[in-house]
């Protein structure tokens, strides 16, 4: 069992780690958390981000949470916005994909294509 000292101090570095508010010049994660999101599994997608990105220290990314995204039939949706780049959206995300976006999109600046809102409303019957 952790203390409440213990308790606080991670509530409250999760916290600074999830601020939308805060200033960043680097990669923005953004998570949907509205209602849908959290009914469709945004909040483990959201905790395997910030697991993922503590993990492996970039410090240049934050982990964030928003209201609806408005596409609540592909929740959970993540945005990334990467420095001079175009936004990516990525639809139905689980916590099992989020590794592979953050090895690949926002370590190695390749986009998981198959995981985007494009690809899923181009290859779905």
């Amino acid at each position: 069992m952790k203390s409440l000292q213990e308790l606080e101090a991670i509530r409250k570095r999760t916290l600074e780690k999830i601020n939308l508010r805060k200033e960043h010049n680097g990669t923005r994660i953004v998570v949907g958390m509205a209602t849908c999101g959290i009914a469709a599994g945004a909040r483990p997608v959201l905790s395997a981000f910030v697991d993922e990105v503590t993990k492996r220290s970039l410090s240049d990314v934050v982990v964030a949470q928003t209201g609806c995204i408005g596409i609540c039939r592909l929740e959970p949706i993540v945005e990334v916005y990467k420095p001079d780049q175009e936004k990516v959206t990525y639809v139905k995300v689980s916590p099992d994909m989020v590794a592979r976006i953050v090895a690949e999109h926002i370590v190695n600046g390749k986009v998981v294509d198959e995981y985007t809102i494009g690809y899923y409303e181009t290859h779905q019957n």
